[in-house]
């Protein structure tokens, strides 16, 4: 039986070295650019590029990816310690090439994408020139894909999309779109949606406003809500066959849940370790605030969280490793995704009432981090949907009791043992 904690020594090293880039090299950039995904910002492009020619000469560059598409094929668990990491920043992703929503496109487009489409859009994206973006939910759709209404029609060789898309974000950085449109509307619920590459310069995309978020000090928002009007898209740009669009969609769901999980992983740590900061530096009554019970308690609460959570994320990453099949792995990925919100919200809450009123000024990050907790109860599907899923499996493996009560009824278990032993029970217990 295998069974240890341990990093390689090898890898360690990487990670050791991951950390001090970051601390000095990354983090820094987050106080000077807007937007890391925004590569026609001239400022971004001469801090990032520089560092991300770093990150390739280390081997680092798009560990997501096997060796076959640039990356060096780490796996999920080594991508899991390493994105522990990069996600108490901004641009870390983005420097190592393992960006949300390009690493989920590019797991599609690997997949399921004709060799004129990997050429034109996977091998840019993946070396980092352009960006792109999943446009897939509906303003009226939410959480639910199977009411979708945007339409593609078959019109000879192209495709022919009309409908509106909600919170497609980044679109207006990207040189492409995937986009998720139904093409059968009579078939089988499951079966009447297909997934297309379009391009960001078709005639008829129209982006009516791009939204933005609480907490993100943007100029302009970077989450779009699209118009969709007679877009014609090569029929060769469709990803898989027609009516394969909710397998598509797995392909990079599975994927970017446990992905915004190992990120959040960092934003918890990096929480933490300023509650133990603040509390070995400020006195209050002449006393530290390290010697106060209540301080202790949340702390201690803290961490514990903060561990069950990592451990749940390493070993739902490890399973995707043994197993290599996202649909074995639902009911995991589906636990990491309904507690990572309620952690990085409990931390962070935590860590604004130990800073006092520093806490939720603007001068320190946790407003931003505390938002970011509610948007992780609904990127790639709401927090009571994964609830269900996880029940959903569980219930899936159990089994009915055979007789009108349980098998763990304690009379008819005392009736088994003595028949088993020829000895009188010791009654109700």
């Amino acid at each position: 039986m295998a069974w240890d904690f341990e990093t390689d020594p090898q890898f360690r090293e990487k990670l050791d070295w991951v950390q001090k880039f970051v601390d000095e090299e990354v983090a820094p950039v987050d106080r000077v650019i807007e937007h890391a995904w925004d590569v026609t910002d001239p400022t971004r492009n001469k801090v990032i590029r520089p560092l991300q020619a770093i990150v390739r000469e280390q081997g680092l560059w798009a560990c997501h990816l096997g060796p076959k598409l640039g990356g060096p094929g780490y796996g999920q668990v080594k991508l899991a310690l390493l994105n522990e990491i990069l996600g108490a920043t901004h641009s870390g992703p983005v420097v190592f090439g393992c960006q949300a929503p390009d690493s989920g496109n590019a797991e599609i487009l690997a997949h399921y994408g004709t060799p004129e489409l990997k050429e034109r859009y996977l091998r840019p994206l993946i070396d980092g020139d352009i960006m792109s973006c999943y446009s897939m939910t509906e303003p009226q759709g939410g959480s639910d894909p199977t009411s979708f209404v945007t339409r593609a029609v078959r019109d000879g060789d192209h495709y022919v999309i009309n409908g509106e898309k909600w919170f497609s974000s980044h679109a207006r950085f990207s040189s492409f779109l995937i986009v998720m449109a139904v093409t059968d509307p009579d078939a089988p619920r499951t079966k009447r949606a297909s997934m297309f590459v379009v391009p960001m310069d078709t005639p008829g995309i129209e982006i009516v406003r791009n939204v933005g978020v609480w907490g993100h000090n943007e100029s302009e928002g970077t989450h779009a809500y699209i118009r969709y009007t007679d877009v014609r898209v090569p029929a060769d740009h469709l990803l898989g066959e027609e009516g394969e669009g909710f397998a598509v969609a797995q392909t990079r769901l599975g994927g970017g849940r446990i992905h915004h999980a190992m990120r959040t992983v960092g934003l918890v740590r990096a929480s933490l370790d300023m509650m133990l900061e603040r509390a070995v530096s400020r006195q209050t009554r002449g006393r530290s605030l390290s010697d106060m019970q209540m301080v202790q308690d949340m702390i201690a609460e803290s961490w514990v969280e903060l561990e069950q959570f990592r451990l749940l994320v390493l070993r739902t990453a490890w399973k995707i490793d043994e197993l290599d099949d996202y649909k074995k792995v639902i009911a995991d990925i589906s636990a990491v995704k309904m507690v990572m919100p309620k952690v990085l919200n409990n931390v962070v809450s935590r860590a604004i009432q130990l800073h006092g009123s520093l806490g939720i000024s603007t001068e320190m990050p946790f407003g931003k981090w505390l938002l970011e907790s509610y948007h992780m109860g609904l990127a790639d599907g709401a927090t009571e949907l994964h609830k269900q899923q996880i029940a959903k499996q569980l219930l899936k493996a159990a089994t009915p009791a055979p007789g009108l009560f349980p098998t763990t009824h304690l009379p008819a278990l005392n009736t088994a043992a003595e028949d088993k032993f020829g000895l009188p029970a010791l009654g109700v217990q």
